[in-house]
């Protein structure tokens, strides 16, 4: 074997663990990665794992850079340094914490709360693992100061992940996310750690918690009748070895559904996924024994959670028997379009609504509230960002639901992030309303897209590795500020919004309206025919995201396909105007 130079932090971590108090097993697989594999170790020591604004994530195994029982340990130390100083005087803290079904997600849950306890706070940790909103539900059930969940959310089998949530049950938002980090990145050694000694101060919970989180989601219901009249609506879930199975079949029975059909490969928790190659419903991979099962039984409709319950993947059915995956916006634009129309059709409406939306998902959403008198907050990518608005908003105005492209849903407010197992039953009961008028779900997004215009979003991510297209990624966003496309394939851009500036110009008149959001290094553009452009760097990868929007007429349901495809040669068409492809 080759042998390689290894980083001097590298070396100096790998120094401090193999003479301090780490466990035999830890130095051993240290050893076995020097004798036999020193690029691993270089991987793995060559830094500290960043405990960014949204927690920890990355490969577990041994190292600074690795997810494991001593960085989490650290991670823990930090957060409950940080609470203690905010909330210091008061006479109890109290935190809750939750997992998903990876491997080592139990583990590393109980090492947090073992160092909660320790550190004088009274933890209420799940018996088993749990979807993500209900640990942000429980948050705020047991007047917690702070949580933890344990997830990786649906990256592969190899990661494992730390979320923070703050008192509110939202995850950290400024000043508490970069001050966490600081007293993270204080903790250096195992001694800063209190490992033990505050036992008596955990509590296991579980189905107490189970009950008031699915008596919320029975709140969210709008036409109980038609789920009675529709009880029998076939219907394929797949929770992909994941925390969904605890309990999505249990809230869609609990609701009235009689037939709902687990796809039984999937439904055992397992952290290494064994029936898909990604644990993520965006991919059409992680959905195909979902829609095999709902084509071998002639089913209804299909949706997918990811490990943590937090985003939902739909298949529906065309009248031709085709089974399509809707994407993110057009499942969001589903579930706010029923939502506001029964709102309104109730006499629920008394003009101080609202939806939010982030600023890279669809404008369709945006158009519905609009045209039914409800106010619409855009906020920045992140679900953590619509909490942050919410708890603005509380005791103010009514959030009705709101949701992001990449597949994350949440209806009404007890709940502080993406939340799978309400959105499931709301797109079931959808599912139900629809067929009490002869139709499906399917149908539906037609009856959206003939009264309100078929709107289709695309993705195009730019790679550009190392220092170099790191440099060439800034100097593409500094080029496009400074020299702003006037069209767009053939199109006046009419109006340019920089996030980082604050600044929404209106490129016809040159009048500027101020944005109400952070800065953020993130520029729109609109066009006059009504397609939208996002340009925005990824902030943890070395590369620039564009996300188009682009609308078009649906004149009939027999022109879905035609349309659909014409609106995709679209948004290859301004791909190309751009010189992106």
């Amino acid at each position: 074997m080759s042998q390689i130079a290894l980083d001097a932090t590298t070396v100096a971590n790998v120094n401090t663990w193999l003479n301090g108090a780490y466990d035999e097993e830890t130095k051993a697989a240290i050893r076995r990665m020097q004798a036999e594999n020193p690029e691993e170790l270089n991987e793995s020591f060559y830094r500290s794992l960043e405990f960014g604004t949204g927690g920890l994530r990355g490969i577990m195994g041994v190292g600074t850079n690795r997810m494991n029982r001593y960085t989490v340990a650290m991670a823990t130390q930090g957060l409950a340094n940080y609470v203690k100083k905010v909330f210091e005087g008061e006479k109890e803290l109290r935190a809750a914490i939750s997992h998903d079904s990876r491997n080592h997600s139990r583990e590393f849950a109980e090492i947090t709360a073992n160092v909660l306890a320790a550190n004088g706070f009274t933890v209420y940790l799940f018996d088993d693992m749990r979807p993500t909103p209900e640990l942000s539900f429980a948050v705020r059930y047991f007047h917690c100061h702070t949580g933890v969940m344990l997830t990786a959310s649906h990256n592969p089998k190899e990661y494992n992940g730390y979320k923070a949530y703050w008192n509110d049950g939202c995850q950290l938002t400024a000043p508490h996310d970069t001050n966490v980090i600081d007293e993270v990145e204080k903790i250096k050694q195992l001694s800063d750690v209190k490992w033990s000694g505050g036992e008596e101060r955990i509590h296991i919970v579980g189905a107490e918690v189970d009950e008031a989180f699915m008596q919320q989601i029975d709140k969210n219901v709008l036409h109980p009748e038609c789920i009675k009249a529709h009880h029998d609506l076939k219907i394929v879930y797949t929770p992909l070895h994941g925390t969904g199975i605890k309990l999505i079949p249990t809230m869609l029975q609990r609701l009235g559904f009689t037939n709902v059909n687990v796809v039984k490969e999937q439904a055992v928790p397992d952290g290494n996924f064994p029936t898909t190659p990604s644990p993520n419903p965006e991919e059409h991979a992680a959905m195909k024994m979902a829609v095999e099962l709902a084509q071998k039984i002639d089913a209804d409709i299909v949706f997918a959670s990811d490990p943590d319950a937090d985003r939902v993947g739909v298949a529906v059915k065309k009248p031709n028997g085709e089974w399509m995956l809707l994407n993110g916006n057009q499942t969001m634009s589903v579930i706010i379009y029923y939502l506001l129309k029964e709102w309104k059709e109730k006499g629920k409406l008394t003009g101080k609504e609202f939806i939010i939306k982030t600023i890279v998902t669809s404008e369709l959403p945006a158009d519905i509230a609009k045209r039914q008198g409800v106010k619409v907050y855009d906020v920045l990518t992140g679900f953590k960002w619509i909490g942050s608005k919410i708890r603005e908003l509380e005791g103010k105005e009514t959030f009705i639901g709101g949701g992001e492209e990449s597949y994350g849903y949440m209806i009404g407010d007890f709940v502080r992030d993406k939340d799978a197992v309400g959105a499931c039953s709301m797109i079931a009961e959808i599912a139900a309303w629809a067929a009490s008028q002869g139709k499906t779900f399917f149908d539906v997004l037609v009856d959206l897209y003939k009264e309100y215009g078929f709107y289709k979003e695309g993705l195009l991510s730019v790679v550009r590795k190392g220092k170099s297209g790191a440099e060439e990624i800034q100097q593409m966003m500094k080029d496009y500020r400074a020299n702003p496309p006037k069209e767009i394939n053939g199109s006046k851009v009419v109006c340019l919004r920089d996030i980082k500036t604050l600044e929404n110009k209106n490129m016809e008149t040159g009048e500027v309206e101020k944005i109400d959001l952070p800065s953020s290094n993130v520029l729109q553009f609109f066009t006059a025919d009504g397609n939208k452009v996002t340009v925005r760097p990824s902030g943890t990868e070395p590369k620039i995201k564009f996300y188009f929007g682009v609308k078009g007429e649906l004149k009939s349901k027999e022109d879905f396909d035609a349309t659909n495809a014409a609106l995709d040669e679209k948004i290859e068409d301004i791909k190309k105007s751009m010189g992106l492809v």
